[in-house]
């Protein structure tokens, strides 16, 4: 190789074990570092095509015009604050809310011990109740509510009507606990499958009885589990349609039903910021979540 004949250092590779000298040169190194960038910016187009909706809804909010156009006349707050003065938005807000919260706690009332029993022991029909447990998330929203629409009716038929859950705030409760179960059991699963069972072994052995061992050794380490189960939980009660659609009654309304209906009679930015404010209470249960748990191992 002749000094002078490139400045640039030409790399060399050792081949073999006779220590043959074989000469890269930069061509393999460009390739890999144009096949980065090239992934890099597929990435990219990916994440800006699935934040494209975000982004102009996020933009429409501020629009100052009551119609919709482009380019806006003017930005304006002025429909953050029609939201306060829609009646309907509000108890929509509060019973989703409402709604949300008792659908969370049953959840994980029924989802932490159902975890314990699904990591802890092996029994005949193990594999079935796992199945059960998640079956929610594998049937259509649409058709898991008017199945248990037709379940509440049924109900009332053969209760002689004595037992009026059709279109009441305990059966649409109960409604969404159907379908935040399985979230709760499947990231408390998650956090129980990493858990060192001789820390409990070891607090028995000390004098700690099962419920001791269970609440001052089990449940801090499954703690963030529960946490991420519990925000997983409420955002999809607080933001479901299908099943609220088929189980309020009347006189009620949820936040994405009165979204719906307000979209039926007229289109305005008012829609836009109802959704930024969605988008901002899923967000923030997000990120709680990922800072307890890792989303990518659950999603």
């Amino acid at each position: 190789m002749r000094a002078g004949t490139d400045e640039r250092q030409i790399e060399i590779a050792v081949v073999g074990n006779d220590s043959n000298i074989v000469p890269i040169g930069y061509g393999f190194f460009n390739q890999r570092r144009l096949g980065r960038w090239l992934l890099q910016a597929a990435a990219l187009l990916a994440l800006l095509y699935i934040l494209t909706p975000l982004i102009f809804v996020t933009w429409l909010s501020f629009y100052s015009q009551e119609i919709p156009s482009f380019p806006p006349e003017g930005y304006s707050l002025r429909w953050y604050a029609e939201i306060a003065n829609n009646q309907q938005f509000m108890d929509g807000f509060l019973l989703s809310l409402q709604v949300g919260i008792a659908a969370t706690a049953i959840s994980l009332l029924v989802g932490i011990p159902a975890a314990l029993c699904i990591v802890r022991f092996r029994f005949f029909g193990l594999g079935l109740l796992n199945n059960l447990l998640l079956l929610p998330l594998m049937v259509p929203g649409i058709v898991l509510g008017t199945a248990f629409y037709v379940f509440q009716v049924e109900i009332e038929i053969a209760t002689d009507g004595n037992l009026p859950v059709l279109g009441s705030l305990a059966g649409l409760v109960f409604g969404h606990v159907l379908i935040v179960i399985p979230w709760t059991v499947r990231l408390v699963t998650t956090t129980l499958a990493g858990f060192d069972t001789r820390l409990e072994e070891a607090a028995q052995n000390l004098g700690a009885n099962r419920w001791v061992t269970f609440r001052r050794v089990t449940l801090p380490l499954i703690l963030p589990g529960i946490v991420a189960g519990a925000m997983f939980s409420f955002v999809n009660s607080f933001t479901n349609l299908e099943m609220s659609l088929f189980l309020v009654g009347p006189g009620r309304t949820t936040l994405p039903i009165a979204t719906m209906q307000y979209l039926e009679w007229k289109l305005d930015p008012t829609i836009a910021a109802v959704s930024v404010l969605q988008i901002l209470i899923v967000a923030v249960a997000m990120l709680i979540t990922d800072r307890f748990v890792k989303i990518s191992r659950v999603v």
